[in-house]
């Protein structure tokens, strides 16, 4: 199978997972440019997750599989719902690049509209509540409680963190976008003071949760991004992917959560502030930024496509560029209150 070596992984398996039968099953779950994620299957009815970086994946530091190991370790045993750590491998030998395997943990993951409509009105209204919920635990975790205190730089998230994405926006750009220009200039001459720090997620959205039977998120999952910053900057992107009904602006088109039973995204803001104890006066500035970074991200994308890289035709790479600037133009108008 394509990014698993079956017999030297089961062995792998047999010397470190605790209980494993073989022969093993594996099943791709999710793939592509970003980590491959396997189910495993034993012949007692064990389930497990492997994950391992994309195939043909050279820069280590791009998808870090002890990181994402180490931390879905580390907050294990606190209030936070992740999958249980069983195992890390870095030995090249076993699978030319490393993975780690994670307890499965059975649940629902809310990719569209359709997925939603199969859930009733409480458990997407649990749902809603039950992410901010899961949120504000995950920020109240005190990175040296957990053997995390060195995961990252305490202070300066933002500025660190517009410089990056600036920098990528514009080695990959291959025309002008004035707003996105505009919108670095605003947002890095008015960062707020950070609020100390925590654990960041850096991707906290709804389909980045496995929802148990009654709506609660039974695991968060995909740490890749995970570092130690600002987290206003977690519930600030979480709102950019969160719609209202009555939004003229969506960042994903196939967002469920307008459909009745979810939260409305003030609801959110409201329940984060209580929850985490902290001043959102100043979340606009949060939501701002996180609409500009998706639009520097997917302007890398707009440009694969329009190289060909993707093997798609002009309609679609065009349709990525004008998203980067609607984005953009998202972040202006939000961030005008802050002017």
């Amino acid at each position: 199978m394509d990014g698993v070596d079956v017999p030297k992984v089961t062995a792998w398996f047999e010397s470190n997972i605790p209980g494993v039968v073989p022969p093993l099953d594996f099943t791709l779950i999710a793939g592509g440019r970003s980590n491959l994620t396997f189910r495993v299957s034993d012949a007692a009815g064990n389930a497990y997750v492997l994950r391992r970086p994309p195939l043909g994946h050279v820069l280590a530091t791009a998808h870090d599989m002890s990181r994402e190991h180490r931390v879905i370790s580390a907050l294990g045993p606190t209030p936070v719902p992740v999958p249980p750590a069983l195992g890390f491998c870095d030995d090249p030998e076993v699978n030319e690049q490393p993975f780690y395997v994670m307890g499965f943990v059975d649940g629902l993951i809310v990719r569209d509209a359709a997925i939603a409509e199969a859930m009733s009105i409480e458990q997407r209204r649990r749902a809603g509540e039950s992410l901010v919920e899961v949120l504000a635990a995950i920020h109240a975790v005190h990175p040296e409680d957990v053997g995390l205190g060195d995961l990252g730089r305490h202070e300066g998230y933002i500025a660190r963190q517009l410089k990056r994405w600036y920098s990528q926006f514009q080695q990959s750009k291959m025309r002008d976008v004035p707003v996105v220009d505009e919108m670095h200039d605003f947002l890095s001459a008015r960062i707020p003071e950070q609020q100390g720090v925590a654990i960041v997620h850096g991707d906290y959205r709804l389909d980045n949760c496995l929802l148990g039977e009654t709506g609660e998120v039974a695991a968060v999952l995909d740490w890749e991004l995970c570092t130690l910053g600002d987290p206003l900057a977690d519930i600030g992107l979480l709102l950019v992917y969160w719609n209202d009904p009555s939004d003229e602006f969506a960042a994903l088109a196939t967002g469920p959560t307008t459909l009745d039973g979810f939260p409305r995204r003030a609801d959110l803001r409201a329940r984060y502030a209580e929850l985490a104890g902290r001043d959102t006066s100043e979340l606009d500035f949060y939501i701002a930024f996180g609409y500009w970074k998706l639009a520097c991200i997917l302007d890398g994308v707009y440009t694969r496509y329009a190289k060909g890289a993707m093997g798609q035709d002009g309609a679609a790479w065009e349709a990525f560029g004008d998203s980067v600037v609607r984005l953009a133009e998202q972040a202006k108008h939000v961030a005008s209150s802050l002017a």
